[in-house]
């Protein structure tokens, strides 16, 4: 395995990680109970300085807090800049 497809499969591993994160994040929210769970707080310090800013940017719609959804496609769309000038720059086909 060259460093080309080290670099791909880590970005691709990373980025997965961190969205399941997120939507684990997103389900606790839903429920109050298990919101300062040992577990919980773990994934929401994980979350936080991923999901601050975005939740700073984009105020809730009513009761509805949409900047996770926000961050997840911001997180999707980086996740697939970052593979496509992996594959540009070592000159392999972009999966």
């Amino acid at each position: 395995m060259d460093i080309a497809q080290v670099l791909y499969t880590t970005i691709d591993i990373f980025f997965n990680v961190v969205l399941l994160l997120i939507l684990v994040r997103i389900i606790l929210s839903w429920l109050p109970q298990f919101r300062y769970h040992q577990f919980a707080e773990i994934i929401f310090g994980i979350t936080e300085p991923i999901l601050g800013p975005f939740q700073h940017l984009i105020p809730p719609i009513g009761m509805i807090d949409i900047s996770p959804m926000v961050a997840i496609i911001a997180l999707s769309i980086l996740q697939y800049i970052l593979k496509f000038m992996i594959a540009i720059a070592f000159n392999i086909p972009f999966q």
